[in-house]
């Protein structure tokens, strides 16, 4: 089985590119923390590249960023070229998935505060604070929401 589920920050502004037969494919590389930490007491971080396809590639260029959160679930893919009379071996992610795990508010405020990658590796995402993303959510709902009986699915 080759499957692989990794929750990190893009360090840079993923690159969309077509193929000849007009396929979009996009790559970033992803920081992701290790779950350890080593002698010195720092936390490491690996720093995967990954490659998504189609309608997944230009959602993934449109709207994530440097330092966005994402979770990417795939398979590890590895292959090799030749350049300059060497043999160069890689290893990338091929994202079946890509899921934005951060609200646009939350990513926009990160961008205003000008941070290194160095930086939002290691921050927490917000996400643990249900009342700031329901809050946002539901901002333009009013003070409450009525739900029938009809309007629920089991």
């Amino acid at each position: 089985m080759n499957r692989v589920e990794l929750i990190g920050r893009i360090t840079r502004d993923p690159e969309l590119r077509y193929t000849n037969s007009n396929i979009a494919t996009a790559r970033f590389t992803l920081a992701v923390n290790r779950p350890f930490q080593g002698q010195n007491g720092e936390q490491g971080t690996d720093f995967i590249n990954i490659v998504v396809w189609r309608k997944q590639a230009e959602n993934v260029a449109k709207y994530v960023s440097k330092g966005s959160l994402v979770a990417v679930e795939g398979r590890i893919q590895t292959g090799s070229y030749e350049k300059d009379g060497q043999r160069i071996y890689t290893t990338d992610v091929v994202a079946d998935s890509v899921q934005f795990l951060e609200t646009k508010a939350q990513s926009q405020n990160r961008a205003q505060d000008d941070v290194s990658p160095a930086d939002f590796v290691n921050q927490d995402n917000g996400m643990n604070n249900e009342s700031d993303m329901s809050d946002e959510v539901f901002a333009n709902f009013g003070d409450s929401i009525e739900i029938s009986d009809d309007d629920i699915a089991f």
